[in-house]
């Protein structure tokens, strides 16, 4: 009774009426937030005095990039085209395997709750493992190249893709589904005709999307030995050659705004 007062307020309106309003709780929550602000600080040993007085550095390593060096752009072609193939293959394949495991996973098609709840451990598992990471254990089992890289971006596809498309699955009008089966077909002929049609847009949405990502994701793979144009960027850092680094930044953000568009004009095209 006591906690109950104390979230509402008592209001007397003109009329002489007697309402109970609920309080807000906007500022404990601002009181929740700036305790947490203030012990992230202190644990990550965050210091405003030395960021005011070291960000001057970065604009200096801008002004190393530029002038870009253009002759550097001929080496760059095949690495960059094997960035983009990482991350092609990487995401339609992921995406192909994500549709069997979404089904598996949505509890309104499978029908056995065990089942789903594996089949959603293990694309949360998957979602939870840094790409970075996975890149770097898949060289030590493939070697070093794209060939890992390509392992990577496909476990992260796959949890991707697949997440998204279960809760898809599982919001689905089932109306047309259980009339399927009352007919007596199939749980996957009934998914075919019913369920699909529904989340096909979102599903190539989404897919297209995730390659969309997949590509930025690819150009730092390098640096645990992934191969593609991550490679030689991490190579120009680690030597200091920032006109190098200006001329694969500007290669980058040319192909990554030319698929951003492709795929952008195709999702708009599905919906």
């Amino acid at each position: 009774m006591q906690s109950s007062k104390l979230l509402t307020r008592t209001i007397t309106l003109p009329n002489g009426k007697v309402v109970h309003e609920r309080r807000s709780l906007f500022p404990l929550y601002m009181i929740i937030a700036l305790v947490l602000i203030y012990y992230s600080v202190q644990l990550t040993g965050f210091n405003m005095e030395l960021l005011f007085r070291r960000i001057h550095k970065f604009f200096v390593i801008l002004q190393d990039m530029i002038p870009p060096n253009w002759d550097y752009i001929s080496q760059l072609w095949s690495p960059l085209i094997a960035t983009i193939k990482m991350s092609l293959f990487g995401s339609l394949l992921g995406s192909l395997c994500a549709l069997p495991l979404a089904i598996l996973a949505a509890g309104n098609i499978s029908g056995l709750k065990w089942l789903t709840i594996t089949m959603k451990f293990v694309l949360s598992l998957l979602r939870t493992l840094p790409t970075l990471v996975v890149a770097l254990i898949a060289t030590f089992i493939f070697g070093l190249g794209t060939m890992a890289g390509t392992v990577a971006i496909f476990l992260f596809s796959i949890a991707y893709v697949g997440k998204l498309l279960y809760e898809q699955i599982e919001n689905a009008n089932m109306g047309a589904y259980e009339a399927m089966h009352a007919m007596g077909l199939t749980t996957i002929q009934s998914f075919r005709y019913a369920i699909f049609p529904q989340v096909l847009p979102n599903y190539l949405s989404t897919s297209l999307f995730c390659f969309e990502g997949n590509v930025r994701y690819a150009a730092i793979l390098g640096y645990v030995g992934a191969g593609g144009i991550g490679l030689m960027l991490n190579e120009s850092i680690g030597w200091r050659n920032y006109s190098n680094v200006g001329m694969i930044l500007i290669m980058l953000v040319i192909t990554v705004y030319i698929i951003e568009s492709i795929s952008e004009y195709c999702r708009k095209k599905l919906t």
